[in-house]
């Protein structure tokens, strides 16, 4: 009879430890391919899975139920898991919820729906957004002006804007690369575009998009760009009506005065900036700090802000990484001027050394930006014409994670921000 008992027990035992969630943990020494877990948390939203996001939690791991599909595709592509008991996972969630602790745990309810606005012909340059959801198997929508301006953004839920000129002046690459055949050809087909589309002028139709994809914001979506789509964006918004074009852009003459004729109330983060009207410089505005920083490669990072993961889960969330001091990249927008930032946006990410912000986040009616400053997180300087980075080389990339942050966040059930 009392082995019969004993039995009973060691069964009842093996069923209360038996495993019952995976954890996908997030931080510096354990996980050995940050991009791709959240490829993997993403994965298991598009397939109705439920999931948490453990923020602050040993670099802001990812809670997910235990089942073979998942235990495989973890093992597929690289990721570290840990199986977890019930137990273990009340004792984890038990840790988070305490008052003492800056941590949270935040639902993940869906898989958001991801466009990526990029020309449909070869550019010059790559797109880290564009490749790290590659790597990471995160699947995206390549739009752009035609799907934008036929109200398409409204198929999805987060837009990514990158290394575009929403001014009508080509990237400001007249100086180096008017006679370059990819610039003539990008000149020629941009132009056809906007004629195509019942513009008379590039920076007309440009103007269009951008006020488009604001709507798309107000609305309630999500929008992140990174390089030179953060400040032309503000530009264009800001111009609207102006001709800030010289004549080898549109083939006329800016109006005059410009410069007194921009509307800052029209702009989702920027003020008081000053355009650079020289056609030749590779530069929009003062906004951008490139030129008038001095820091060498070595000494370049930026430091995450720390915020109450209870209190602030949004720029939290935002903020997830193993490591709170990220290697700088420079772009053609490397950073922001802190003092032509409006008051409203949230600065998540600084230089120490000159105090330029590189991260910001904001809201726009219902819906939220991040703009990121730089092009390629693990290429300090790129330049047009280089190789695209190998990220089977950078797995476990800080400046990378932030892109994934942000690709992830409309997932999540929504509170509000409160910082």
């Amino acid at each position: 009879m009392s082995q019969r008992i004993i039995y009973i027990l060691v069964i009842l035992l093996s069923f209360s430890a038996k495993a019952s969630f995976i954890l996908l943990p997030m931080d510096e020494t354990t996980q050995q391919n940050h991009l791709k877990a959240y490829g993997i948390t993403y994965w298991c939203l598009e397939k109705n899975y439920k999931a948490s996001w453990l923020l602050n939690y040993r670099g802001g791991s990812f809670l997910l139920p235990d089942a073979p599909e998942i235990r495989k595709e973890c093992q597929i592509r690289g990721v570290s898991f840990e199986i977890l008991s019930d137990s273990e996972e009340a004792s984890i969630l038990n840790e988070i919820s305490s008052p003492s602790q800056n941590m949270e745990t935040v639902i993940l309810e869906k898989a958001p729906k991801v466009a990526v606005y990029t020309p449909k012909g070869k550019q010059p340059w790559d797109d880290a957004v564009t490749m790290v959801l590659t790597y990471a198997e995160i699947p995206f929508t390549p739009i752009y002006d035609e799907e934008v301006l036929s109200d398409q953004l409204l198929l999805y839920d987060w837009l990514h804007l990158h290394h575009e000129d929403f001014t009508g002046q080509y990237g400001k690459f007249f100086g180096a690369y008017r006679n370059a055949p990819w610039y003539i050809e990008q000149k020629k087909e941009s132009e056809a575009l906007a004629a195509k589309l019942g513009y008379a002028k590039v920076s007309q139709e440009k103007g269009a998009v951008a006020k488009k994809i604001r709507d798309f914001v107000i609305g309630g979506g999500f929008m992140f760009a990174m390089c030179s789509a953060t400040d032309s964006f503000d530009i264009a918004l800001a111009a609207d009506g102006v001709d800030i074009c010289e004549t080898m852009f549109d083939g006329d003459a800016s109006d005059a005065n410009y410069q007194s004729k921009m509307n800052y109330g029209n702009t989702f983060v920027f003020k008081d900036f000053i355009l650079e009207r020289r056609p030749e410089q590779y530069e929009f505005s003062d906004i951008d700090m490139t030129l008038k920083r001095r820091i060498p490669m070595e000494k370049d990072y930026f430091t995450l802000m720390e915020f109450s993961a209870k209190w602030d889960p949004i720029p939290s969330m935002l903020c997830q990484n193993h490591t709170q001091l990220v290697k700088g990249f420079m772009g053609q927008t490397t950073s922001f001027d802190t003092a032509l930032i409006k008051s409203n946006v949230l600065v998540m990410g600084t230089c120490e050394l000159n105090g330029e912000a590189r991260y910001i986040h904001g809201e726009k009616g219902k819906g939220m930006y991040t703009f990121y400053g730089g092009h390629d997180p693990e290429d300090f300087q790129h330049q047009v014409g280089d190789p695209p980075t190998v990220l089977d080389l950078h797995p476990n990339s800080p400046g990378y994670r932030l892109i994934l942050n942000n690709v992830l966040f409309p997932a999540a059930r929504k509170k509000k921000l409160k910082t």
